[in-house]
């Protein structure tokens, strides 16, 4: 990926941090707090350093936006973290987990011991998807040739055109889903509430998420291996700076429709999770707050019952008082 610094280590050092953070959130909170506003910086970082990868070599305009907006809000996230939101370690604390999920995928490589090999864990997933893939395109009556993709992964598939032209289409790691799960584990495991409550909104998630994601793929290869979406085609090729008319397909199957239907599912999959696990609001109404600069209640609006009551644990790790209802900090050096 271009930029200033290679984007996988930046990923780790924000990670990293967080991780860090969120270990002493509990025993000093303004430790914890200056290591965590440190994590947000460098997560500013590396989304600026993700945009030209996303904008310019991806082609994927919607991914590009929110790579570039996310630059401003995680500065935004550090500077109302350090002035005393605590409810934004909620947030920190989410996206060490999501990393902790997602970067394995994305970094690490196949380990050779002796004359054993064992797969990266990038290859494992996206094979696996690749092959259910190719199982739907299949019962649906297509038959595309299965080929070994430019990484060595059995991921990739080729059609032939109607006027001899091979079109092959590869899964890789954006395809298999594992970025929208990691973020649902992440905020899921960032909540403090019950364990059964968490297993049962993962439960929720990561199935749908998998499935939706099964059913993406398989449209985008069956579309673009039988150009279906040949539309508007001087347009689109202009749109992507692409000159290849039968890169037309994909760019409306994948870039526009499929983003698109994306964000979405990713909103009806948090209703669905937050009627279970409704400390997850917090995070949302953080998120809220710093693109609108405007306090929300998504509990009453929602009609979900607010997690944090008398004597209950609030999401971000303090409790509010039994019998005056006063705040309180469960944990910390008391300066705060």
């Amino acid at each position: 990926m271009p930029g200033v610094v290679p984007s996988d280590p930046l990923a780790w050092v924000a990670i990293a941090l967080f991780a860090g953070g969120a270990l002493f959130e509990r025993s000093n909170r303004r430790v914890a707090r200056y290591v965590m506003v440190s994590a947000w910086v460098a997560f500013a970082l590396f989304w600026l350093n993700l945009f030209p990868h996303f904008a310019f070599e991806h082609k994927s305009y919607i991914e590009g936006v929110l790579s570039l907006a996310a630059v401003p809000l995680s500065l935004y996230a550090g500077l109302l973290l350090y002035r005393g939101r605590d409810t934004l370690f909620v947030l920190s604390r989410a996206v060490a987990v999501m990393g902790i999920v997602y970067l394995p995928f994305e970094t690490i490589p196949a380990i050779t011991v002796g004359a054993t090999t064992i797969p990266s864990p990038r290859e494992v997933l996206v094979e696996v998807v690749a092959s259910q893939t190719g199982y739907l395109i299949n019962l649906l009556g297509y038959d595309p040739t299965p080929i070994v993709g430019p990484e060595g992964y059995d991921n990739t598939f080729r059609f032939v055109h109607t006027d001899g032209h091979s079109l092959v289409f590869s899964v890789v790691l954006a395809c298999t889903g594992i970025g929208s799960m990691a973020i649902f584990a992440g905020l899921i495991a960032a909540v403090r509430a019950p364990l059964g409550r968490k297993l049962r909104a993962l439960a929720i998630a990561i199935p749908i998420i998998y499935a939706l994601n099964l059913l993406r793929t398989t449209f985008i290869g069956i579309v673009f291996g039988k150009q279906y979406m040949q539309w508007f085609v001087d347009e689109v090729l202009f749109l992507f700076g692409s000159s290849d008319p039968y890169m037309v397909s994909f760019f409306l199957s994948d870039r526009v429709i499929s983003q698109l239907l994306a964000v979405v599912a990713l909103m009806g999959i948090t209703y669905l999770v937050v009627r279970e696990l409704p400390e997850l609001l917090t995070v949302i109404e953080d998120v809220l707050y710093m693109l609108t600069r405007e306090e929300y209640d998504l509990h009453s609006a929602l009609d979900v019952q607010q997690a944090g009551g008398r004597g209950q644990a609030r999401p971000d790790g303090g409790r509010v008082g039994a019998e005056s209802g006063a705040e309180i900090e469960q944990s910390g050096d008391g300066d705060d």
